[in-house]
């Protein structure tokens, strides 16, 4: 890999996996957080960009609260599409490779099987239809480009639905979990890593990345909470139906990693690996001779 690399929304979940992981091997990384780089200023990208020049820069900047884009569309789509494009076009202009990250939810959920990367997207939710824009604006810009979709992310440096599951065991006995949504829950830190191989190993285009398996979030929680070692609460599948949110979710979106593998030689670890790893990393984790209750 090149040695002068930017990521943008540096401070977010994702963002701060993927300095580490770039630091960690020696790579002059600029990081940079929505104060330092708000993506959707087309005139600081260009003039922040030209003056760095890096060789890659990494978009992990993104409006990633699926209900509240409903809400605020304008917002989703000048973060999510507007944004991107001001990146594509300065990277256009000074020839910089762009990595840019995107999501499963640009699918309807239709399929029954993994969606390929050449599949049709046909997103059902703001969220999804904003990152589809964003997909749109890096391929139709020219630049030197790797898209990378993933899913369901989880991790140390942010808000996700693992640690939300937690919280809510300690405060009830009862929990109400959707189990008709099947997708690939994944690690930030595995899909930091996997990011960096794609680009080691020279991918373009557009490539799915998630930890492998798939579950619903019913089973998810589940599991989490067999691995915390919480008993005494009720976790009970409900429908999406019953479950109302301002967000359409697809039913089904699991990605296909099969082109991944094609290109880096490895299939990412099994989902279950990836959170009982990040359960040990945070502390949570369950020891093999110990026990623990919600309490």
């Amino acid at each position: 890999m090149k040695n002068r690399v930017v990521v943008t929304g540096a401070c977010g979940m994702l963002g701060k996996d993927v300095v580490k992981v770039l630091e960690e091997q020696g790579l002059d990384v600029t990081a940079l957080s929505r104060k330092e780089l708000d993506i959707t200023e087309k005139g600081r990208c260009a003039s922040l960009l030209k003056d760095i020049r890096p060789e890659i820069v990494i978009n992990c900047a993104a409006f990633t609260k699926v209900d509240l884009c409903e809400e605020e569309s304008t917002l989703a789509f000048n973060v999510n599409a507007k944004g991107p494009k001001n990146l594509a076009d300065v990277c256009t202009k000074i020839g910089t490779r762009l990595v840019h990250i995107s999501t499963d939810y640009v699918f309807d959920g239709t399929s029954r099987r993994p969606y390929r990367e050449d599949d049709q997207p046909s997103p059902i939710n703001v969220y999804g239809k904003s990152k589809l824009q964003g997909e749109e604006a890096v391929r139709g810009s020219g630049a030197d480009h790797l898209i990378v979709r993933t899913s369901w992310l989880f991790g140390k440096n942010g808000p996700n639905f693992i640690r939300t599951m937690l919280k809510l065991s300690r405060e009830k006995e009862l929990l109400q979990v959707v189990d008709d949504q099947r997708g690939r829950p994944t690690y930030t830190m595995d899909l930091a890593r996997g990011i960096v191989l794609l680009i080691e190993r020279g991918a373009f285009g557009t490539v799915n990345l998630a930890n492998s398996g798939s579950c619903s979030w019913y089973e998810l929680c589940c599991f989490v909470l067999e691995q915390a070692g919480i008993k005494n609460v009720n976790v009970v599948p409900v429908s999406s139906e019953a479950f109302k949110r301002p967000a359409k979710r697809p039913k089904y979106s699991v990605l296909d990693l099969s082109r991944f593998k094609a290109i880096t030689g490895c299939f990412p670890r099994p989902w279950k690996q990836a959170v009982k790893g990040y359960l040990e990393e945070m502390g949570l984790a369950l020891g093999p001779d110990a026990t623990r209750n919600k309490d």
